[in-house]
C-alpha cells in the first residue's frame, strides 16, 4: 500500500509580550537601507503591524525555554517596536504577533537570509495603481508622499505614468518597453500619439532611447525656453487656454507649449501693444516683428540719442565733487593704514560722480519726427528696440538749382516777363538792368557768367592737376577713398565726394537666419558703434583727417568688407569674382570651420536630400557612421546627422576653400576663356595682384605694358 505524502505543518503564530522578546545576533541585516527605523516606527504607530515576526525560543543549559525568545528575522519591526516603547506609546509587556519556529530544521541565519531575499520589490507599475488608487480615494500628493515616507515629486512621477497609453503599460508590464521609455511617453496626454510613436520606432531599435521618442512627441510645439514662449510667459500662454507639456523625469527647462499657433497670436498681439506704447514716445513710425531679416535697416540713416548737457548748477556740483573726491583720494594715497571712514566717503563721491555721466541718453524731438524704430524679440524672449532709423522718403528736402528751375516756374516766367519788359533780369539770384532791344550789356554794367564750355574746360584741367597731385601722396589718396565709401556706407544718399567710386554692399535679406549668425551680429556692432562716432556729412573729411593711422585703417576695412560678396548666385555667373573670393580666403588664412559653422538641421542638413545627408556623414565620419542612418526617415536622419558631425571640421562643397594652385587655375581660366559679354582682353585689365597670382608678368601685358605698374610705383 503506498505510503501518503506528509503534510507540512505551519509554525504556530503566538502574542508574545515586547519585553520577552530580544534581538538575535544571527541576523543577517547590518546595513540600513530604504526606510528608516524612525519611519517604519511612525508607520506601525499608523497601522499597527502588517507582518508578524519570526521568533525562536531561548534555551537554557538543559534545552528547556526560558520564556524569553529571540528575533532574526524581523529585527527592523523590533527595533522600530522598541522606538515606540521608549516613546511611550507602546506598552513594554503589549502582546505582539509572532511566529515561532520550534522544529530547529533550519537556522537563524538562514531564516534570516531568506525573508529577505525572498522578498520581491514592488514593480513601479504596481506602485503606480496603488498611488492611483490612493488618489481616487482622495488623498492629495503630499498625504501619500508623507505616508510611504518618499517625496512628492515620486508620486507626482508615478501618479504621471496615467498619462500613458493602456496598451503602452501593458507592453510595459510584459517587459517589451523599458521604465525609461514609459517614462519619455508621459510628457503628452494624447494616447494616439503615443500610439503612433510606438508604432513607428518599434521594429527599429536604434530610435528607442528616450530623448528620441521625446522629440516625436514635442516635434510640433515650442519649448518654453524658446524666445516666443519667454516673452509671453507660460501664465499668459495657460490663461488663453493654452496646455504646457512637463517632463517630470527629466529636466525640461520650463516644458512645451503645445499649441504654437496660439502662442504666436499672443506673440503678435504682445507686440502690436509693445509697438504702439514704444511709438507714443514720439516716433514718426514703428515696425514690430518677431525677427527681421539680415539688412532690414539698409538703405536708412540712422540717428542716435545723446547725453543731455548738463546745466550750470549741475557743472558746479560735479566741479566740488571732483575736487572733493581728488583731495581725498591723494589724502589717503599717502596713509599707512586703511581707514574705513575715508574708503566709505571715496565710494559714495564716486557714485555720486558715475551719476554724472551715467545720465540717460535722450533723442532730440525734432529727430523723432522723421525717424522711427523697429521692435523685435532677442535670443532671451525680451523685446528689443532698435531706434533712430529715417526713412529716405523721410529724409529732409534740400533744395538744389535743379528743384528751383522745376518747381519755381511762375517766377523763371515772371523773372522772363521783365526782361523782356525791359524791367530787369535774375542773375545768381540777383536782380540786374537788361537792356529791351537786345543789344550786349557794356562791360561796366555788370558780370556776365562764364560760358559753360569754357567752366568745362578749365575745370578739366583743373582735375587732372589734382589727380597728379594726388597719385603722389599715398596718405591723402587714401583718405579720400575712405572718405567716398564712409559717404556711401554711412551716409547712403550724400554725394558729396569728388571721387567717381561706387561701392555696391549687397544685404542679402533672403538668406534665412541670416542675422542670427555671429558674424552678422559682429559685423552689425562694429558698424554701429563707427556709425556713433560719425559727424555731419559735410565735416566728414575734417572727421577723417583727425582720426589716427590705426582708425582710419580700422574703418576702411569695415567699409571695403562690406562691398566683398563671394555669393554664387544661378542667374549671375562671376567665375573670376568668386576665385579671388578663395584667394582673399587664403591670404587670410580664413575657413569656415574656425569662423564657427558647424552643419545643422536648419542650416544646411534639413535642406539637402537623404542621399546627401549620407554622404556628409560618410566623407567626416566613415561609411560605418553612415550605415547607421541611412535606413532612417529623413528627419531622423537630419538630426542623427548633425549630432554625428559636431566637431567633425565637415564643410559642404559651397564653404570649402579651392587650394591655392586651384585658384590659380581659376584665374588663369578666367584670363583664357573670358565668361560672354566680356571683352577678351581682360587679362590685360586684371589687377596687379592678381596678374602675379595668375603667373602673368607686366611684360605679358598688350601695348602700354608696365605703364600703369610704373605710375603706380
Amino acid at each position: 500500500m503506498a505510503k501518503a505524502n506528509q503534510k507540512i505543518a505551519m509554525n504556530p503564530s503566538e502574542n508574545i509580550a515586547y519585553d520577552k522578546l530580544v534581538l538575535s545576533q544571527e541576523n543577517v541585516r547590518r546595513v540600513k537601507d530604504g526606510v528608516s527605523i524612525e519611519q517604519l516606527a511612525e508607520d506601525i504607530g499608523r497601522r499597527k503591524l502588517l507582518q508578524s515576526l519570526n521568533v525562536r525560543p531561548v534555551l537554557d543549559g538543559n534545552g528547556e525555554e526560558t520564556g524569553t525568545f529571540e528575533v532574526p528575522a524581523g529585527g527592523r519591526r523590533y527595533l522600530a517596536l522598541g522606538i515606540l516603547v521608549k516613546q511611550k506609546r507602546l506598552a513594554k509587556n503589549e502582546p505582539i504577533p509572532c511566529i515561532v519556529n520550534r522544529s530547529g530544521t533550519t537556522s537563524a541565519e538562514e531564516d534570516s537570509l531568506a525573508e529577505n531575499v525572498h522578498r520581491e520589490n514592488l514593480h513601479p507599475l504596481d506602485q503606480f495603481r496603488a498611488f492611483r488608487a490612493l488618489s481616487d480615494q482622495g488623498l492629495d500628493v503630499e498625504e501619500i508622499a508623507a505616508r510611504f515616507f518618499v517625496s512628492a515629486a515620486t508620486v507626482k512621477q508615478r501618479l504621471k505614468l496615467a498619462s500613458v497609453s493602456p496598451k503602452l503599460l501593458e507592453l510595459y508590464e510584459q517587459d517589451e518597453i523599458r521604465l525609461e521609455q514609459i517614462m519619455a511617453f508621459s510628457i503628452s496626454d494624447d494616447h494616439a500619439r503615443q500610439e503612433q510613436v510606438w508604432e513607428r520606432i518599434s521594429n527599429n531599435s536604434s530610435v528607442q532611447e528616450p530623448y528620441y521618442i521625446r522629440r516625436l512627441l514635442t516635434e510640433t510645439t515650442v519649448r518654453a525656453d524658446d524666445r516666443r514662449a519667454v516673452y509671453v510667459g507660460a501664465e499668459a500662454y495657460e490663461a488663453a487656454g493654452g496646455v504646457v507639456l512637463r517632463d517630470l523625469f527629466e529636466q525640461d527647462s520650463g516644458g512645451w507649449f503645445q499649441d504654437a499657433a496660439l502662442l504666436e497670436q499672443l506673440v503678435f498681439d504682445k507686440l502690436k501693444l509693445d509697438a504702439e506704447t514704444v511709438r507714443a514716445d514720439g516716433w514718426k513710425w514703428v515696425e514690430a516683428a518677431i525677427s527681421f531679416p539680415y539688412g532690414h535697416t539698409s538703405g536708412m540713416r540712422r540717428v542716435y540719442a545723446e547725453q543731455p548737457e548738463m546745466s550750470a548748477e549741475e557743472i558746479d556740483r560735479y566741479d566740488a565733487v571732483k575736487a572733493e573726491y581728488d583731495a581725498l583720494d591723494a589724502k589717503y594715497a599717502e596713509m599707512e593704514e586703511a581707514d574705513q571712514e575715508i574708503e566709505d566717503k571715496l565710494d559714495q563721491l564716486g557714485a555720486e560722480l558715475d551719476g554724472f555721466s551715467d545720465r540717460p541718453h535722450v533723442y532730440d524731438p525734432t529727430q523723432k519726427t522723421i525717424a522711427g524704430a523697429f521692435v523685435t524679440l532677442g535670443a532671451n524672449g525680451q523685446m528689443q528696440i532698435e531706434a533712430g532709423f529715417v526713412r529716405p522718403e523721410d529724409e529732409p528736402r534740400v533744395e538744389t538749382d535743379d528743384d528751383d528751375e522745376e518747381g519755381d516756374g511762375e517766377d523763371r516766367d515772371a523773372s522772363q516777363s521783365e526782361v523782356d519788359s525791359g524791367n530787369g533780369v535774375v542773375v545768381n539770384g540777383r536782380s540786374v538792368n537788361g537792356t529791351s532791344d537786345g543789344a550786349e550789356e557794356p562791360e561796366d554794367e555788370g558780370i556776365k557768367p562764364l560760358p559753360d564750355r569754357l567752366v568745362f574746360d578749365l575745370t578739366a584741367q583743373k582735375t587732372l592737376a589734382l589727380r597728379n597731385a594726388l597719385a603722389s601722396d599715398v596718405d591723402i589718396a587714401f583718405v579720400a577713398v575712405l572718405h567716398a565709401l564712409v559717404l556711401q556706407v554711412f551716409f547712403r544718399f550724400a554725394k558729396d565726394s569728388c571721387l567717381e567710386i561706387s561701392m555696391t554692399s549687397n544685404s542679402f535679406g533672403q538668406a534665412q537666419d541670416l542675422a542670427e549668425t555671429l558674424w552678422a551680429k559682429e559685423i552689425a556692432e562694429r558698424h554701429e558703434a563707427w556709425d556713433r562716432d560719425m559727424p555731419d556729412s559735410d565735416k566728414l573729411w575734417d572727421f577723417l583727417l583727425g582720426l589716427d593711422e590705426a582708425s582710419r585703417k580700422a574703418l576702411f576695412a569695415h567699409c571695403a568688407s562690406l562691398s566683398l560678396n563671394a555669393v554664387v548666385e544661378p542667374w549671375n555667373r562671376r567665375p573670376g569674382a568668386l576665385a579671388h573670393a578663395d584667394a582673399v580666403a587664403a591670404t587670410l588664412q580664413f575657413d569656415m570651420v574656425t569662423a564657427g559653422w558647424e552643419p545643422t538641421v536648419d542650416n544646411y542638413l534639413g535642406r539637402v536630400t537623404k542621399a546627401r545627408i549620407v554622404q556628409a556623414v560618410r566623407e567626416a565620419r566613415g561609411e560605418d557612421s553612415a550605415q547607421l542612418i541611412d535606413h532612417m526617415k529623413k528627419d531622423l536622419m537630419a538630426r542623427e546627422a548633425a549630432r554625428l558631425l559636431e566637431g567633425s571640421n565637415w564643410l559642404p562643397e559651397p564653404l570649402r576653400l579651392a587650394p591655392s594652385s586651384q585658384v590659380v587655375d581659376a584665374l588663369d581660366d578666367v584670363v583664357d576663356e573670358p565668361v560672354e559679354d566680356t571683352p577678351a582682353d581682360t587679362a590685360s585689365e586684371l589687377p596687379a595682384f592678381l596678374a602675379d597670382q595668375a603667373g602673368i608678368s607686366a611684360n605679358d601685358a598688350e601695348d602700354g605694358d608696365g605703364d600703369h605698374l610704373l605710375a603706380a610705383e
